[in-house]
């Protein structure tokens, strides 16, 4: 599942485009807590990567304590945790995950073999911070993974296409639910490489 992004592409082909001032550098490692670039329906602003806990219960009403960076898509619509949230997009060129035992694990990026961005689902809230200072933030929704993620991770993001963006952003929640799966087997190019938290994000 999405825990970091990397974009080594400018954020082109959208309607509407990326306005100049959000447009993003080359980002080897985008990690929770920092800022994304995030399309919603009305429009595209920068978002901080994880959800603040403050106010959500879990399904036994007791308080989430940690920062939410992913909600489940079979649970996302249910949960008291996600109550309120609104739909975005975020888009990146792929994304790493890690298998092999605990420091000598070894890190692979996943991206389209077609060069195309993954636009992946997500939600989002503006938190009200001590002060009145609002902070927009985002969490990625993600599924089960197809044959591709399968050796890899358990889970996978939640990727769209043009249409599956439409449904997500614009649709009701049934046609939102309805784009919820696992992205096609066979269109990821995925390869071992250097460990991400050794590059500067």
């Amino acid at each position: 599942m999405p825990g970091r992004l990397f974009l080594d592409t400018g954020l082109t082909g959208f309607d509407p485009a990326v306005p100049d001032a959000m447009q993003e550098p080359p980002r080897l490692n985008m990690a929770p807590g920092e800022e994304l670039t995030c399309l919603t329906p009305e429009g595209w602003r920068r978002m901080r990567w994880g959800l603040i806990p403050q106010g959500r219960k879990n399904a036994r009403g007791r308080p989430v304590m940690e920062t939410l960076i992913n909600a489940r898509s079979e649970t996302v619509f249910d949960k008291s945790a996600f109550q309120g949230l609104k739909r975005c997009v975020v888009p990146a060129t792929g994304w790493y995950e890690w298998t092999g035992a605990t420091r000598r694990k070894q890190a692979w990026s996943l991206r389209q073999k077609d060069g195309a961005l993954c636009v992946f689902a997500a939600v989002y809230d503006i938190w009200k911070a001590p002060g009145g200072l609002e902070v927009p933030q985002v969490a990625t929704v993600t599924c089960a993974p197809n044959a591709d993620v399968a050796p890899i991770h358990h889970r996978m993001g939640v990727i769209l296409d043009a249409e599956g963006q439409e449904a997500w952003l614009c649709g009701d929640e049934d046609a939102a639910k309805a784009v919820l799966v696992p992205w096609p087997d066979g269109l990821l190019k995925i390869e071992k490489c250097a460990d991400p938290n050794a590059l500067a994000s």
